[in-house]
């Protein structure tokens, strides 16, 4: 089999990223039609419903089962193993094609679908806990911590956005793309440099940095080359005295 050229590589990444963005956006989507329906078939909980035991109402099942929370493998009884199979089994018989994750409550064992089941309502105090955790957090900081990235989403349409600069990749698969006023996959990402930079002193960092891993790429290349050139001498004079070779 032919070797592939640069070129031809670089086409077929490009090309198994956008099929996976695209899925991406697939399963975006299904999510979001799941979550209108929620909402069409009033199936989200109160919290008053919450606190009264109402049961979920994407699958019946319990919220809080009052039986204590999951326990490891490792620590069951064989007859609560055999408990854990039996549910396990009734599980995935109801939700093996779901294609989401699970979620259970503290202190209960009843396993829920992240497909089939709306979340549970946010107590007061877990609302009041996640604001102050937003307002806490100060602009002007974060804008000094950010990157800007360019991202080609399978729209073909480029969206510039911002990440904090501790990822060294764009952490997010799906993004509101303006120009489509929908959600689309993200097939590429390139990375532009700091958002608030004006002394430019993280732009020079990074330089320097890129610098010098590429000193020592060159460094390494070098050694290889010398390495290469003696040994070809070595054979050079080899051809030219066999003799030699033999009294070696």
């Amino acid at each position: 089999m032919a070797k592939l050229t640069e070129e031809e590589r670089k086409r077929r990444a490009l090309m198994r990223a956008r099929r996976e963005a695209l899925a991406a956006e697939q399963e975006d989507r299904r999510q979001e039609e799941q979550r209108q329906k929620w909402v069409r078939d009033g199936a989200y909980l109160s919290r008053e419903e919450f606190e009264a035991g109402e049961p979920c109402r994407g699958c019946g099942e319990p919220l809080l089962d009052q039986r204590g929370d999951r326990l490891a493998l490792m620590h069951m009884t064989p007859e609560q193993r055999e408990e854990h199979d039996r549910e396990e089994a009734r599980y995935l018989e109801r939700h093996g094609e779901c294609r989401s994750h699970r979620w259970s409550m503290q202190g209960s064992r009843t396993v829920h679908c992240g497909y089939c089941c709306p979340p549970h309502p946010l107590s007061h105090r877990q609302i009041e806990q996640i604001s102050r955790i937003f307002t806490s957090v100060k602009s002007e900081v974060r804008k000094r911590d950010l990157d800007d990235w360019d991202l080609t989403l399978t729209c073909d349409h480029m969206v510039r956005v911002t990440q904090h600069r501790d990822h060294d990749y764009y952490s997010r698969r799906i993004i509101d793309c303006p120009t489509c006023s929908a959600r689309r996959g993200v097939v590429q990402a390139h990375r532009i440099g700091p958002t608030d930079d004006a002394e430019g002193r993280v732009r020079t960092a990074r330089l320097a940095e890129e610098l010098q891993a590429a000193e020592a790429k060159l460094e390494r290349q070098n050694k290889s080359i010398t390495k290469t050139q003696r040994r070809i001498e070595e054979l050079g004079a080899q051809l030219r005295d066999p003799g030699s070779a033999a009294d070696e």
